[in-house]
């Protein structure tokens, strides 16, 4: 009969994605923060990205994040409390950890108080802007936004944020980071590098923030270019040790 409901066809409904469904892009997020093939390429490119120009390692770390989708607080990224405060304490650390190596903790392991790599910058004007690029570019947020940022992201992620894992990490990235200094300057270089990887990977494993670091890392070696460019080195690496 015309009025039976029971003849008329069910309504149409629109199809369910399935809960388990993702998109491409997700896929492709996930891959990048895992460690397969594209997870290992993206490590292997970012890593690589400073023999091309720098700082292009850490302009690679910002496009992974931004594609893997990961957190900007995970490579700490996390806006300061205080900027200014962040500042002037980078700076005081940075300052005082070089003055205390190049007078006391260098010349203990035997090093030439002459840094040979960098003294062609004393006196030399026309050298100033590329160093201050390198340092507070290339260093200040280079560096730390892949030793420090990335690196312990990615060993994080592999070995957990437990303490005996931070401790490790710390230990591994400090390793890494002298090393990265050897070719350039030598074992003092390395040796150098492994300390200051020490410090400001336990205050990074600590804090979980980063400008501060930056700061403190572009005023570093801003004072140790200061001392070369000056021609002070031998003076302050022979202010305790004679």
């Amino acid at each position: 009969m015309p009025g039976d409901a029971s003849q008329l066809p069910e309504p149409l409904e629109a199809p369910v994605k399935p809960a388990g469904g993702s998109s491409a892009g997700d896929r492709v997020a996930a891959d990048l923060r895992g460690f397969g093939p594209l997870g290992i390429v993206a490590i292997i490119v970012i890593l690589a990205g400073n023999l091309i120009v720098v700082p292009l390692s850490a302009v690679l770390v910002l496009v992974w994040t931004r594609w893997s989708r990961t957190p900007w607080r995970e490579i700490g990224y996390v806006r300061p409390r205080s900027w200014a405060g962040s500042l002037a304490f980078g700076i005081a650390l940075g300052i005082a950890l070089k003055f205390l190596m190049k007078v006391i903790v260098m010349p203990l392991l035997g090093a030439d108080p002459i840094n040979q790599a960098y003294h062609y910058l004393a006196g030399n004007r026309a050298a100033l802007p590329a160093a201050l690029y390198a340092m507070i570019i290339g260093a200040g947020f280079g560096e730390e936004t892949v030793f420090r940022g990335y690196l312990f992201e990615r060993l994080g992620r592999l070995l957990g944020t437990g303490v005996w894992a931070k401790i490790l990490i710390v230990l591994v990235t400090a390793v890494f980071f002298g090393l990265a200094h050897y070719p350039v300057q030598g074992l003092a270089g390395a040796e150098q590098g492994t300390i200051v990887g020490l410090v400001f990977g336990t205050i990074f494993a600590v804090t979980g923030r980063i400008w501060m670091l930056m700061c403190a890392h572009a005023a570093f070696d801003l004072f140790a270019l200061a001392i070369i460019y000056w021609d002070l080195e031998s003076a302050v690496a022979h202010l305790v040790f004679k």
